[in-house]
Protein backbone atom coordinates (compact mmCIF):
# COMPACT_ATOMS: atom_id res chain seq x y z
CA UNK A 1 0.00 0.00 0.00
CA UNK A 2 1.37 3.16 -0.58
CA UNK A 3 2.46 5.71 1.75
CA UNK A 4 -0.22 8.07 1.07
CA UNK A 5 -2.99 5.67 1.47
CA UNK A 6 -1.94 3.97 5.00
CA UNK A 7 -1.45 8.08 6.23
CA UNK A 8 -4.60 8.23 5.01
CA UNK A 9 -6.28 5.66 6.48
CA UNK A 10 -4.40 6.06 9.66
CA UNK A 11 -5.81 9.45 9.91
CA UNK A 12 -9.45 8.28 8.99
CA UNK A 13 -9.26 5.49 11.97
CA UNK A 14 -7.98 7.46 14.17
CA UNK A 15 -10.47 10.37 13.99
CA UNK A 16 -13.24 7.94 13.15
CA UNK A 17 -12.44 6.16 16.88
CA UNK A 18 -11.79 9.43 19.20
CA UNK A 19 -14.72 10.81 17.49
CA UNK A 20 -16.97 7.97 18.58
CA UNK A 21 -15.11 7.83 21.98
CA UNK A 22 -15.80 11.22 22.61
CA UNK A 23 -19.01 11.69 21.86
CA UNK A 24 -20.14 8.98 23.80
CA UNK A 25 -18.24 10.92 26.89
CA UNK A 26 -20.12 14.24 25.97
CA UNK A 27 -23.57 12.46 25.56
CA UNK A 28 -22.83 11.54 29.34
CA UNK A 29 -22.10 14.68 30.08
CA UNK A 30 -24.81 16.08 28.14
CA UNK A 31 -27.77 13.74 29.70
CA UNK A 32 -26.63 14.62 33.05
CA UNK A 33 -26.68 18.35 32.48
CA UNK A 34 -30.56 19.16 32.61
CA UNK A 35 -33.93 17.89 31.31
CA UNK A 36 -34.29 17.06 28.01
CA UNK A 37 -36.27 19.70 27.04
CA UNK A 38 -34.04 21.96 29.19
CA UNK A 39 -31.37 20.30 26.44
CA UNK A 40 -33.00 20.83 23.31
CA UNK A 41 -33.80 24.09 23.61
CA UNK A 42 -30.05 25.03 24.35
CA UNK A 43 -29.02 22.89 21.78
CA UNK A 44 -30.85 25.02 19.40
CA UNK A 45 -29.69 28.29 20.78
CA UNK A 46 -26.32 26.33 20.52
CA UNK A 47 -26.64 26.13 16.71
CA UNK A 48 -28.06 29.49 15.70
CA UNK A 49 -24.48 31.21 15.30
CA UNK A 50 -22.77 27.65 14.34
CA UNK A 51 -24.31 28.21 10.53
CA UNK A 52 -23.01 32.00 9.68
CA UNK A 53 -19.79 30.99 10.95
CA UNK A 54 -19.23 27.81 8.98
CA UNK A 55 -20.33 30.11 5.91
CA UNK A 56 -17.64 32.52 6.76
CA UNK A 57 -15.17 30.06 6.96
CA UNK A 58 -16.56 28.26 3.52
CA UNK A 59 -16.54 31.37 1.86
CA UNK A 60 -12.55 31.89 2.95
CA UNK A 61 -12.15 28.37 1.33
CA UNK A 62 -13.76 29.08 -2.10
CA UNK A 63 -10.12 29.42 -4.21
CA UNK A 64 -9.09 26.01 -3.03
CA UNK A 65 -11.75 23.79 -1.83
CA UNK A 66 -10.55 21.53 1.25
CA UNK A 67 -12.44 17.93 1.15
CA UNK A 68 -15.54 18.10 2.41
CA UNK A 69 -15.07 15.08 4.74
CA UNK A 70 -12.25 16.69 6.40
CA UNK A 71 -14.33 19.97 7.40
CA UNK A 72 -16.62 18.06 8.91
CA UNK A 73 -13.81 15.83 10.28
CA UNK A 74 -13.00 19.28 12.21
CA UNK A 75 -16.55 19.99 13.08
CA UNK A 76 -16.74 16.57 15.26
CA UNK A 77 -13.19 16.53 16.75
CA UNK A 78 -14.00 20.08 18.28
CA UNK A 79 -17.56 19.01 19.09
CA UNK A 80 -16.65 15.81 20.97
CA UNK A 81 -12.88 15.15 21.14
CA UNK A 82 -11.69 18.40 21.58
CA UNK A 83 -14.55 18.77 24.85
CA UNK A 84 -14.15 15.59 26.18
CA UNK A 85 -10.41 15.77 26.66
CA UNK A 86 -10.96 18.93 27.77
CA UNK A 87 -13.15 18.43 30.46
CA UNK A 88 -10.89 15.24 31.63
CA UNK A 89 -7.72 17.31 31.48
CA UNK A 90 -9.61 20.11 33.40
CA UNK A 91 -10.74 18.21 36.05
CA UNK A 92 -7.47 16.58 36.74
CA UNK A 93 -6.42 19.96 37.23
CA UNK A 94 -9.33 20.82 39.55
CA UNK A 95 -8.17 17.39 41.62
CA UNK A 96 -4.92 18.55 41.69
CA UNK A 97 -5.67 21.46 43.65
CA UNK A 98 -6.46 24.30 40.96
CA UNK A 99 -8.58 26.96 42.09
CA UNK A 100 -11.90 28.15 40.13
CA UNK A 101 -9.80 31.07 39.06
CA UNK A 102 -6.70 29.10 37.77
CA UNK A 103 -8.56 26.71 36.39
CA UNK A 104 -10.73 29.43 34.24
CA UNK A 105 -7.72 31.52 33.13
CA UNK A 106 -5.10 28.83 33.48
CA UNK A 107 -5.92 25.02 33.17
CA UNK A 108 -9.16 25.86 30.46
CA UNK A 109 -7.14 27.82 28.17
CA UNK A 110 -4.07 25.88 27.75
CA UNK A 111 -6.17 22.31 28.01
CA UNK A 112 -8.99 23.55 25.13
CA UNK A 113 -6.33 24.54 22.73
CA UNK A 114 -3.84 21.64 22.93
CA UNK A 115 -6.97 19.00 22.30
CA UNK A 116 -8.53 21.55 19.16
CA UNK A 117 -5.15 21.81 18.18
CA UNK A 118 -4.60 17.84 18.30
CA UNK A 119 -6.60 17.56 14.73
CA UNK A 120 -4.56 20.08 12.76
CA UNK A 121 -1.63 18.18 14.40
CA UNK A 122 -2.87 15.07 12.96
CA UNK A 123 -3.35 16.83 9.69
CA UNK A 124 0.47 17.40 9.35
CA UNK A 125 1.13 14.36 10.34
CA UNK A 126 -1.01 12.45 8.30
CA UNK A 127 -2.45 15.12 5.55
CA UNK A 128 -0.04 17.16 4.99
CA UNK A 129 -0.77 17.56 1.30
CA UNK A 130 -3.77 18.95 2.20
CA UNK A 131 -2.34 22.03 3.78
CA UNK A 132 -1.53 24.27 1.14
CA UNK A 133 -0.37 27.19 3.60
CA UNK A 134 -2.34 29.48 6.13
CA UNK A 135 -5.53 29.83 4.74
CA UNK A 136 -5.98 25.82 4.69
CA UNK A 137 -4.99 25.75 8.43
CA UNK A 138 -7.12 28.78 9.23
CA UNK A 139 -10.07 27.20 7.56
CA UNK A 140 -9.43 23.72 9.41
CA UNK A 141 -8.90 25.28 13.00
CA UNK A 142 -12.21 27.89 12.50
CA UNK A 143 -13.87 24.65 12.06
CA UNK A 144 -12.82 22.60 14.78
CA UNK A 145 -13.42 25.94 16.99
CA UNK A 146 -16.66 26.14 15.88
CA UNK A 147 -17.24 22.37 16.54
CA UNK A 148 -16.07 23.09 19.84
CA UNK A 149 -17.85 26.20 20.40
CA UNK A 150 -21.11 24.65 19.45
CA UNK A 151 -21.02 21.86 22.49
CA UNK A 152 -19.49 24.43 25.00
CA UNK A 153 -22.69 26.65 24.32
CA UNK A 154 -25.13 24.12 24.86
CA UNK A 155 -23.65 23.21 27.83
CA UNK A 156 -23.07 26.64 29.42
CA UNK A 157 -26.91 27.17 28.08
CA UNK A 158 -28.59 24.44 29.71
CA UNK A 159 -26.86 24.89 32.84
CA UNK A 160 -27.90 29.06 33.00
CA UNK A 161 -31.32 27.86 32.63
CA UNK A 162 -30.97 25.66 35.54
CA UNK A 163 -29.69 27.80 37.54
CA UNK A 164 -26.57 25.73 38.09
CA UNK A 165 -24.23 27.38 36.93
CA UNK A 166 -23.45 29.40 40.07
CA UNK A 167 -24.76 32.74 39.05
CA UNK A 168 -28.08 33.14 39.70
CA UNK A 169 -31.53 31.35 39.61
CA UNK A 170 -31.89 30.22 36.30
CA UNK A 171 -34.44 30.76 33.75
CA UNK A 172 -35.16 32.09 30.57
CA UNK A 173 -33.58 35.86 31.92
CA UNK A 174 -30.27 33.74 32.14
CA UNK A 175 -30.46 31.91 29.37
CA UNK A 176 -30.95 35.48 27.25
CA UNK A 177 -27.70 36.83 29.03
CA UNK A 178 -25.60 33.80 28.28
CA UNK A 179 -26.63 33.58 24.68
CA UNK A 180 -26.37 37.41 23.69
CA UNK A 181 -22.67 36.86 25.35
CA UNK A 182 -21.84 33.62 23.63
CA UNK A 183 -23.85 33.70 20.64
CA UNK A 184 -24.30 37.09 19.57
CA UNK A 185 -21.50 38.93 21.22
CA UNK A 186 -18.57 36.55 20.86
CA UNK A 187 -19.60 34.07 18.77
CA UNK A 188 -16.02 34.09 16.96
CA UNK A 189 -14.44 33.27 19.98
CA UNK A 190 -13.43 29.93 19.64
CA UNK A 191 -12.24 29.87 16.32
CA UNK A 192 -10.24 33.14 16.94
CA UNK A 193 -8.02 31.38 19.62
CA UNK A 194 -7.48 28.30 17.51
CA UNK A 195 -6.33 30.03 14.14
CA UNK A 196 -3.40 31.07 15.93
CA UNK A 197 -2.72 27.03 15.60
CA UNK A 198 -3.93 27.08 11.88
CA UNK A 199 -1.46 30.07 11.03
CA UNK A 200 1.08 28.41 12.99
CA UNK A 201 0.63 25.19 10.83
CA UNK A 202 0.05 26.70 7.49
CA UNK A 203 3.12 28.68 8.21
CA UNK A 204 5.14 25.47 8.75
CA UNK A 205 4.08 23.81 6.36
CA UNK A 206 5.45 26.54 3.94
CA UNK A 207 8.49 26.96 5.62
CA UNK A 208 11.95 25.40 3.58
CA UNK A 209 14.10 25.35 7.14
CA UNK A 210 13.45 22.31 9.57
CA UNK A 211 13.29 24.58 12.76
CA UNK A 212 10.65 26.66 11.97
CA UNK A 213 8.36 23.54 10.61
CA UNK A 214 8.26 22.46 14.65
CA UNK A 215 8.57 26.11 16.04
CA UNK A 216 6.00 27.89 14.41
CA UNK A 217 3.23 25.52 15.29
CA UNK A 218 4.41 25.92 19.03
CA UNK A 219 4.22 29.75 18.76
CA UNK A 220 0.83 29.27 17.18
CA UNK A 221 -0.10 27.31 20.16
CA UNK A 222 1.02 29.80 22.75
CA UNK A 223 -0.94 32.65 21.25
CA UNK A 224 -4.14 30.51 20.94
CA UNK A 225 -3.44 29.95 24.75
CA UNK A 226 -2.39 33.35 25.84
CA UNK A 227 -5.48 34.98 23.63
CA UNK A 228 -7.93 32.80 25.86
CA UNK A 229 -6.18 33.19 28.99
CA UNK A 230 -6.94 37.01 28.43
CA UNK A 231 -10.59 36.31 27.31
CA UNK A 232 -11.64 34.04 30.47
CA UNK A 233 -9.75 36.53 32.28
CA UNK A 234 -11.68 39.46 31.45
CA UNK A 235 -14.99 37.17 32.31
CA UNK A 236 -13.49 37.15 36.40
CA UNK A 237 -13.62 40.62 37.07
CA UNK A 238 -17.23 42.34 35.94
CA UNK A 239 -18.83 43.44 33.24
CA UNK A 240 -16.73 46.71 33.40
CA UNK A 241 -13.53 45.13 32.88
CA UNK A 242 -15.24 42.78 30.67
CA UNK A 243 -16.22 45.11 27.94
CA UNK A 244 -12.26 47.14 28.57
CA UNK A 245 -10.59 44.03 27.27
CA UNK A 246 -13.61 43.03 24.59
CA UNK A 247 -13.53 46.68 23.08
CA UNK A 248 -9.19 47.50 23.57
CA UNK A 249 -8.07 43.66 22.86
CA UNK A 250 -10.53 41.33 21.32
CA UNK A 251 -12.81 43.22 18.60
CA UNK A 252 -9.43 44.61 17.12
CA UNK A 253 -7.69 41.69 17.17
CA UNK A 254 -10.80 39.79 15.67
CA UNK A 255 -11.04 42.71 12.94
CA UNK A 256 -7.34 41.90 12.36
CA UNK A 257 -7.54 38.43 11.82
CA UNK A 258 -10.23 39.34 9.42
CA UNK A 259 -8.17 41.49 7.38
CA UNK A 260 -5.25 39.14 7.28
CA UNK A 261 -7.41 36.22 6.34
CA UNK A 262 -9.35 38.51 3.52
CA UNK A 263 -5.74 39.62 2.50
CA UNK A 264 -4.57 35.93 2.33
CA UNK A 265 -7.37 35.28 0.36
CA UNK A 266 -6.83 37.78 -2.27
CA UNK A 267 -2.94 36.63 -2.44
CA UNK A 268 -4.51 33.28 -3.40
CA UNK A 269 -5.19 34.49 -7.42
CA UNK A 270 -1.82 35.88 -7.81
CA UNK A 271 -0.41 32.32 -6.83
CA UNK A 272 -2.32 30.47 -8.68
CA UNK A 273 -2.00 32.36 -11.72
CA UNK A 274 1.87 32.61 -11.09
CA UNK A 275 2.02 28.72 -10.54
CA UNK A 276 -0.44 28.08 -13.44
CA UNK A 277 1.49 30.11 -16.20
CA UNK A 278 4.89 28.22 -14.99
CA UNK A 279 2.97 25.20 -15.81
CA UNK A 280 1.47 26.21 -18.70
CA UNK A 281 5.31 26.95 -19.64
CA UNK A 282 6.02 23.37 -18.95
CA UNK A 283 3.43 22.01 -21.19
CA UNK A 284 1.21 20.79 -17.89
CA UNK A 285 -1.87 23.14 -19.09
CA UNK A 286 -2.78 24.84 -21.85
CA UNK A 287 -2.15 28.85 -21.18
CA UNK A 288 -5.68 29.82 -22.56
CA UNK A 289 -7.24 28.28 -19.53
CA UNK A 290 -5.92 29.70 -17.11
CA UNK A 291 -8.39 33.27 -16.51
CA UNK A 292 -10.94 30.72 -16.64
CA UNK A 293 -9.10 29.24 -13.71
CA UNK A 294 -7.75 31.90 -11.16
CA UNK A 295 -11.04 34.23 -10.71
CA UNK A 296 -14.32 32.93 -9.17
CA UNK A 297 -16.34 34.83 -11.20
CA UNK A 298 -14.60 33.24 -14.32
CA UNK A 299 -14.98 29.74 -12.83
CA UNK A 300 -18.92 29.98 -12.02
CA UNK A 301 -19.22 31.60 -15.81
CA UNK A 302 -17.06 28.45 -17.17
CA UNK A 303 -19.61 25.68 -15.49
CA UNK A 304 -22.76 27.71 -16.20
CA UNK A 305 -21.08 27.67 -20.07
CA UNK A 306 -20.64 24.06 -20.06
CA UNK A 307 -24.37 23.34 -18.39
CA UNK A 308 -25.79 25.29 -21.01
CA UNK A 309 -23.81 23.24 -23.70
CA UNK A 310 -23.69 20.08 -22.22
CA UNK A 311 -26.22 19.85 -19.57
CA UNK A 312 -24.84 17.67 -16.23
CA UNK A 313 -22.08 15.52 -17.38
CA UNK A 314 -20.47 18.82 -19.36
CA UNK A 315 -21.16 20.97 -16.07
CA UNK A 316 -19.36 17.38 -14.29
CA UNK A 317 -16.40 17.48 -16.20
CA UNK A 318 -15.63 21.29 -15.87
CA UNK A 319 -16.37 20.84 -12.44
CA UNK A 320 -13.42 18.14 -12.41
CA UNK A 321 -11.38 19.94 -14.42
CA UNK A 322 -11.58 22.79 -12.32
CA UNK A 323 -10.55 20.84 -9.17
CA UNK A 324 -7.62 19.13 -10.68
CA UNK A 325 -5.97 22.61 -12.21
CA UNK A 326 -6.70 24.11 -8.84
CA UNK A 327 -4.33 21.10 -6.86
CA UNK A 328 -2.06 21.25 -9.82
CA UNK A 329 -1.62 25.10 -8.99
CA UNK A 330 -1.29 24.87 -4.90
CA UNK A 331 1.10 21.91 -5.68
CA UNK A 332 3.43 23.54 -8.38
CA UNK A 333 3.30 26.58 -6.09
CA UNK A 334 5.20 24.38 -3.14
CA UNK A 335 7.20 22.74 -5.90
CA UNK A 336 8.25 26.70 -7.07
CA UNK A 337 8.73 27.38 -3.31
CA UNK A 338 10.97 24.38 -2.92
CA UNK A 339 8.45 22.96 -0.02
CA UNK A 340 6.74 20.23 -2.28
CA UNK A 341 5.78 16.88 -0.53
CA UNK A 342 7.70 14.14 -0.98
CA UNK A 343 5.53 12.29 -3.21
CA UNK A 344 4.84 15.46 -5.28
CA UNK A 345 6.21 13.99 -8.69
CA UNK A 346 3.32 11.16 -8.32
CA UNK A 347 0.61 13.57 -7.47
CA UNK A 348 1.31 16.06 -10.07
CA UNK A 349 1.52 13.37 -12.26
CA UNK A 350 -1.82 12.08 -11.42
CA UNK A 351 -3.24 16.07 -11.66
CA UNK A 352 -1.89 15.89 -15.01
CA UNK A 353 -3.71 12.75 -15.78
CA UNK A 354 -6.76 14.21 -14.95
CA UNK A 355 -6.64 17.22 -16.76
CA UNK A 356 -5.44 15.13 -19.83
CA UNK A 357 -8.64 13.00 -19.62
CA UNK A 358 -10.98 15.60 -18.98
CA UNK A 359 -9.68 18.18 -21.43
CA UNK A 360 -11.09 17.05 -24.64
CA UNK A 361 -14.72 16.97 -23.09
CA UNK A 362 -15.15 20.30 -22.23
CA UNK A 363 -15.00 24.10 -23.74
CA UNK A 364 -14.90 27.58 -22.43
CA UNK A 365 -16.69 30.22 -23.46
CA UNK A 366 -16.10 31.44 -26.67
CA UNK A 367 -14.33 27.97 -27.47
CA UNK A 368 -16.80 25.42 -29.43
CA UNK A 369 -18.75 22.55 -27.36
CA UNK A 370 -17.07 19.35 -27.62
CA UNK A 371 -19.76 16.54 -28.81
CA UNK A 372 -19.44 13.35 -27.08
Amino acid sequence: MPRRRRDSVAFTVVVTVLVMLGALVMALVVALSGAPGTLALAALLAALPVGPLVGCFMWLDRYEPEPRSLLVAGLLWGAFVATAAALVFQGIGVAGGASDTDSLAIVAPVTEELTKGAFLVLLLWWRRHELDGVLDGIVYAGMVGIGFAFTENLLYLAAAYDGTDGLGPGGTEALTGTFILRGVVSPFAHPLFTAFIGIGVGLAVTSRRPLPRVLLPVLGYVGAVLAHSLWNSATLYGTENFLVVYGTLMLPAFLGFVAFALYRRRSERGMMEAALEDAARRGLIPATDIPWLVDLRARRHARAFARRGGGVHGERAMRDYQAAAIELAYLHHRYLRGTAPRDFAERGHEHVEQLNAVRPYIAFPGQVVPTR
